[in-house]
């Protein structure tokens, strides 16, 4: 009973305290500013592509592609509102339709795609047991239901065709030849520059009858909006003298990554207050940088394919023991044995050593090539991270795996 008054008590005092955030919200992903800064061009670009659905005529397909944190969503989720705002205005039958296809259970079938479109427009669809062809027809009867213009925004397009393959986008760039009443336009959002150009040619063509690129923003840029995003979110004088151009130089560090910058302002303020602190400070800002690390580590880990996931956790297994560098073989014979316990495929040793390349490039291990003369060439794997680190992604993948 004694603990519980302290937390009474603890509770008491932090409604005391005088809070550090006036609105924490503004510092959200799922926050649009009034004013997006730095991307007026790709607004206007992305506004003179899509404004003919105010007349009723289907806007051309649009790809858009960017690195993370660019303003790619947010600048499409700004224009999408004011046209939606605009045609209610105007009475023009118009409805645009958001999926993130980065979403776990969304997007690894054409099955769940399409369920969830059809569930986007307003159809009841169970999340399994109809043939896909029946969900499609679903979908394409609501889409159909009226003379309407339909915006469909795949987000992160590029995690969709990696899970379900192309063929979903074929069947949706081709939609238009079965609809007698309704017109579908397709906005696909990608991080991966070389994504449009591993599709197929047919997808390719039609996708990216428009494009439009956002480029990385730099320091200066960061600061900025992130000084906007500040005076709403922070009470004035909470931000200690160069917190937010730290903020800024580690974003721009990591390639211009507005998002990350929000992200670790925000995070930074929530350590200041656990620490009692008046003000945040910079190392407020090390320590949410550190703590952002760990979990951008775990979301990687989460969206790997299930053979980069085995590799991994085959590795780390290794590394585990008393063993601080190990080389290809030893993954591969280890590797071999998760695949008996779960069921996966066992590719070949040169496939391993690929993806151990490519987690290399993940930073996920570290992994340099050794020559060993006339026996070929080897890598010799380790890893650099924290061993708390370590032990929460093996597991993670453990989980993942199961």
């Amino acid at each position: 009973m004694a603990g519980q008054v302290g937390l009474t008590d603890f509770f008491e005092q932090f409604l005391g305290k005088q809070p550090l955030f006036i609105n924490k919200k503004v510092l959200q992903l799922n926050y649009i500013p009034e004013v997006i800064p730095h991307r007026k061009a790709q607004i206007e670009l992305l506004a003179s592509i899509l404004a003919p659905a105010l007349r009723k005529e289907k806007p051309s397909n649009l790809f858009i592609y960017g690195k993370t944190g660019t303003g790619k969503t947010l600048s499409v989720q700004y224009v999408l509102s004011t046209l939606e705002q605009t045609a209610r205005q105007k009475g023009v039958p118009l409805k645009t339709v958001y999926v993130n296809c980065k979403l776990k259970k969304i997007a690894d079938t054409e099955y769940r795609i399409m369920t969830e479109l059809a569930r986007a427009m307003g159809r009841d669809v169970p999340t399994t047991g109809l043939p896909t062809d029946e969900v499609y027809n679903i979908f394409l009867s609501a889409v159909d239901e009226q003379e309407q213009i339909v915006i469909l925004v795949l987000d992160e397009i590029d995690r969709l065709v990696a899970k379900a393959g192309d063929e979903i986008l074929y069947s949706l760039t081709r939609l238009n030849s079965e609809l007698k009443h309704a017109q579908l336009s397709l906005i696909g959002i990608s991080n991966d520059v070389r994504f449009i150009e591993n599709v197929d040619p047919r997808v390719k063509s039609s996708l990216g009858e428009e494009e439009a690129i956002f480029p990385p923003y730099n320091a200066a840029e960061l600061k900025d909006i992130l000084e906007k995003r500040a005076t709403l979110a922070f009470r004035p004088g909470s931000l200690g003298e160069g917190v937010l151009e730290k903020c800024a130089a580690f974003a721009a560090r990591e390639h211009g990554d507005a998002r990350r910058a929000v992200d670790l302002l925000r995070v930074a303020g929530e350590v200041s207050e656990r620490e009692n602190s008046d003000i945040v400070k910079e190392e407020h800002i090390d320590r949410a940088e550190e703590k952002i690390e760990k979990d951008r580590v775990l979301e990687i880990i989460t969206t790997q394919p299930k053979q980069s996931q085995a590799v991994l956790y085959a590795t780390i297994e290794l590394l585990t023991g008393t063993k601080k560098k190990i080389e290809t073989g030893e993954v591969f014979e280890k590797y071999k044995e998760i695949c008996n316990q779960t069921g996966l495929v066992v590719l070949t040793q040169r496939r391993i050593s690929d993806l151990i390349a490519e987690l290399d490039m993940l930073g996920l291990i570290s992994a340099k090539v050794l020559s060993k003369g006339r026996y070929g060439r080897t890598r010799e794997i380790y890893t650099s991270m924290p061993d708390d680190l370590v032990e929460k992604i093996r597991l993670k993948l453990k989980e993942e795996l199961q």
